[in-house]
């Protein structure tokens, strides 16, 4: 008989014990850790149950097939002799085109879905860097056919319009070819290009517009400024704001760092007097007090106002957070890229700017929710926001009285849209994370 000491078999893997893994251990760490702890879970669940108790049944036991508030008081009246009432959905059914659509007659309502379908195709490239880089071509494409979508008219001032951004990027490339070696090259380069186009814009656009028009009235129906409401309006001034803020956002950021005075005061000045101002300040100047100031007989279109300003505002405001991005690069990225001879726009595309922007991407996110949210406010000066829809829709006589049913639809609207947001800037940050936490 022989004892041995030393194992000649390996053990089978034995699973973890239940009390470290799996629900049970979430719940062990994050609900139950401490009997302080053990007494706040038990009271938010039975709070939780509560709140569940009363509002699952009022929103899943609504009634959906109503002409008026009235038949749907009579429904309940039916089903629930105790008096007990519940959701009365049949506005969502009845109204739903109308908050999301606003004033589009229906035979129309494929201009507003044809152009968020073209939002969100030319957002894919941009999003998303290793889809196909010919899907930009939409993207640019989109900036110029969804105002065409969602104003009509003729084509021509669209195709106009995109023709300045043409003549502006010729005359930038000719004159860098020509200024090529001159310390002041990219200044005039950019300089020309935007004087060009400004006087594309402002003085040959309109009158050669109006002669296309004239011989060639390609187009679809017209629709008024006045008249665009709902989620179409929330998400035309949501997609120009956030689209348009950016670009804006980052010179700004890079104009308050500059070491050329004049740059670097107007950038601060700017930046500073829009963010001590509320934005429904600003919405109200641009839409009342605006027309005390220019010329009699000018008509500024109050969208357009609002959009611009909105836009302004929200780059006033992400400025700040690329600038504190820029700080918080290492200076030896900065040393780094002048070892490497980069020139001052070469560092910051390729080494500084892609840093910053990945720190900043939580506080630029957050201006892009604040900011779609903040679409609401238009209703002070312009009552056809979503809420200002939701008070006409109250107005008419067979849904007076209904208030919890528009407002949480609007709300669900606004939620699914935030939501979308920041969950894709949570993906965002993990693919580009390249630290270790």
């Amino acid at each position: 008989m022989s004892l041995s000491f030393v194992r000649t078999e390996m053990e089978e893997p034995q699973p973890a014990p239940s009390s470290t893994v799996g629900i049970v251990a979430w719940a062990r760490t994050n609900l139950f850790s401490s009997i302080p702890n053990t007494i706040l879970t038990i009271i938010a669940l039975y709070l939780l149950v509560r709140l569940a108790v009363g509002i699952f049944p009022w929103i899943f036991l609504g009634v959906w097939d109503a002409g008026s508030l009235s038949e749907c008081r009579e429904i309940f009246a039916e089903l629930y002799p105790d008096g007990r009432e519940y959701a009365c959905w049949a506005v969502i059914a009845d109204r739903w085109d109308q908050i999301i659509f606003g004033y589009y007659s229906a035979d129309q309502y494929w201009r507003p879905i044809l152009g968020w379908i073209l939002i969100g195709v030319s957002a894919v490239p941009v999003l998303y860097p290793n889809t196909p880089r010919s899907l930009l071509y939409v993207t640019v494409a989109t900036a110029f056919v969804y105002p065409f979508l969602v104003w009509g008219g003729t084509i021509w001032p669209y195709l106009m319009a995109a023709v300045g951004f043409g003549v502006g990027y010729g005359v930038y490339r000719i004159l860098a070819a020509v200024t090529a070696g001159n310390a002041f090259s990219s200044v005039i380069a950019v300089s020309g290009s935007v004087i060009a186009a400004a006087v594309w814009w402002i003085g040959l656009s309109g009158p050669i517009s109006g002669a296309l028009a004239e011989a060639m009235p390609w187009g679809i129906e017209a629709f008024r400024s006045r008249d665009l409401a709902g989620f179409a309006l929330a998400i035309t001034i949501g997609v120009v704001a956030i689209a348009a803020s950016l670009p804006l956002a980052i010179a700004l950021a890079l104009g308050r760092q500059s070491n050329m005075l004049i740059v670097n005061k107007l950038s601060t000045g700017f930046i500073e007097m829009i963010r001590g101002v509320p934005l429904i300040t600003l919405i109200f100047v641009a839409v009342v007090l605006l027309q005390y100031f220019l010329p009699s007989g000018t008509d500024v279109d109050p969208i357009l106002a609002i959009m611009i300003l909105v836009t302004l505002f929200t780059a006033a405001y992400i400025a700040e957070v690329i600038r504190a991005g820029l700080a918080a690069v290492p200076k030896g990225q900065y040393e780094a890229a002048d070892s490497l001879g980069l020139n001052y726009g070469l560092a910051q595309r390729l080494i500084i700017l892609p840093q910053a922007l990945k720190i900043a991407i939580p506080g630029i996110v957050s201006n892009f929710i604040s900011v779609f949210k903040d679409t609401v406010l238009v209703s002070i000066v312009f009552p056809n926001d979503p809420l200002g829809i939701a008070d006409t829709i109250r107005a008419d006589s067979n849904w007076n009285g209904i208030v919890w049913e528009l407002y949480g639809f609007i709300a669900l609207v606004f939620f699914l849209f935030c939501f979308a947001m920041s969950r894709y800037s949570l993906s965002l940050e993990k693919r580009l994370q390249t630290g270790h936490r």
